[in-house]
């Protein structure tokens, strides 16, 4: 294991219950901790054992051996994340916090790759609405593909600057900012990192962090909370950044409680996760609440909406279940969407560039629907027509591979396994043709 850096080391050393020598021997040993959270949506028998559960985060649990989870279909499926232990502490904030019983309006703003996203939308009740936004357009992408997986109507995903959202004053109930930082939380994970690590760039960081949530602070509701967290552990970058948010945004600290066998380190700024107390890489976390009161006129640029015929009402209706649902056409595709994410996306979506609009149905052409891949997925799906696979044959669907059924009706099939949406493919007199997108196939 390399050097860590004596900056880091010395600055660390200020803070109470730092231990120097046990932190630094747990980076020389290597990280072979895995946990998955189970997607609440999906649940179903997994083909590999659960081992201790995540002690502050709800069906997430900690695994004995890392599986080949490329191999698995039901991770193609989005029956679980992978997903870094000190990262699901989220949930226990927002739930610390949040009347999440209540129709809510949560942003995430820096959401790649979906983990926190998927994590607040299992949370989430079907009249709430998550913005997940990512500012890297192959990152958005990546973003938008996990949480189509999750199987929700209640998300969008959007592909904005953060400065974007000044435009929606006092719109969210809370906003989770999981800011770009120097990485000193992943030594032990990304060793290489080590090389890269510098002052100048914990500062550079720091202000960046600065001016992300300055631009974003207006769009959080009085008395709305805001999750702050990354995966440093520099004080810059931390508490000090915590210490901002209150002398300049007029935030307060806002203490949760934790039990102590936990591990976690509670300083007068947040909570502090290190690799020798906890089965976690590196971690920090702070929930502020805002005291000071913005506009709520909110600037509306109203999207011309598409109207849907009574015909293609009645194909969709075949697929998914309508109750309390909306239908927004966009070109040809149809989405399907919970009554708080048809509301934003009618008004807004002049003004924001959005990936992903609630479940991306398909597209109507002459009396048949031509099934979109996220209908695959989706939890509001009616598939009569389906083809539930076993692993072998699954593998090799989602490997693009020939495989065989013993009886399919022609037409559109939904590929499953153990009864959980992988695809589409569709029944010709002579073969089967497998509509499984290029990017999600697999190797191996």
């Amino acid at each position: 294991m390399k050097e860590l850096p004596k900056d880091l080391i010395n600055r660390l050393k200020l803070l109470p219950g730092f231990e120097e020598n046990a932190f630094i021997d747990s980076h020389k040993s290597e990280n072979k901790i895995t946990s998955i959270r189970l997607n609440p949506f999906k649940k179903t028998e997994l083909d590999f054992a659960l081992d201790a559960p995540v002690p502050w985060c709800t069906d997430a649990f900690y695994l004995k051996n890392r599986p080949s989870f490329t191999m698995d279909p039901l991770f193609h499926a989005g029956c679980y994340y992978v997903q870094e232990t000190g990262s699901m502490f989220l949930e226990h904030a927002l739930t610390s916090v949040l009347d999440l019983s209540q129709p809510l309006k949560i942003l995430d703003l820096c959401a790649a790759p979906g983990g926190k996203s998927t994590l607040i939308n299992s949370l989430l009740n079907d009249k709430s609405l998550l913005i997940a936004n990512e500012t890297a357009k192959p990152r958005a992408a990546i973003l938008a593909q996990n949480l189509s997986k999750w199987g929700t109507c209640n998300s969008i995903v959007t592909n904005n600057d953060p400065q974007k959202f000044s435009q929606l004053p006092g719109y969210f109930d809370a906003i989770v900012v999981d800011a770009p930082c120097s990485g000193s939380g992943l030594f032990r994970k990304q060793p290489d990192a080590i090389d890269e690590w510098s002052l100048d760039n914990v500062n550079l960081c720091s202000a960046r962090q600065k001016r992300i949530l300055g631009e974003v602070a207006d769009s959080l509701k009085e008395n709305g909370f805001l999750i702050y967290s990354t995966c440093s552990y520099s004080v810059e970058e931390n508490e000090d950044i915590v210490n901002w948010l209150i002398s300049d945004f007029n935030m307060a600290y806002f203490p949760i409680k934790i039990k102590q066998d936990w591990g976690i380190q509670e300083t007068a700024a947040g909570y502090r996760f290190y690799p020798h107390l906890i089965q976690s890489e590196g971690f920090f976390c702070a929930v502020l609440q805002k005291k000071t009161h913005s506009a709520t006129s909110v600037r509306s640029g109203k999207s011309k909406v598409q109207p849907i015929s009574k015909n293609e009402i009645e194909i969709i209706s075949e697929f998914v279940s309508l109750n309390d649902k909306s239908l927004f056409k966009n070109d040809k595709h149809i989405h399907l969407l919970n009554t708080a994410a048809f509301q934003f996306i009618t008004q807004f979506a002049g003004q924001f560039y959005y990936k992903k609009a609630g479940v991306t149905i398909g597209e109507i052409k002459g009396k048949d629907l031509v099934p979109n891949q996220e209908l695959a997925w989706s939890i509001d799906l009616k598939a009569e027509n389906r083809l539930n696979l076993d692993k072998e044959s699954a593998l090799k669907y989602l490997k693009k591979e020939v495989f065989s059924v013993s009886e399919s009706k022609p037409g559109f099939s939904l590929i499953s396994y153990k009864n959980k949406g992988l695809g589409w493919a569709k029944t010709l007199p002579s073969r089967i043709n497998n509509y499984l997108p290029p990017e999600l196939r697999i190797f191996g």
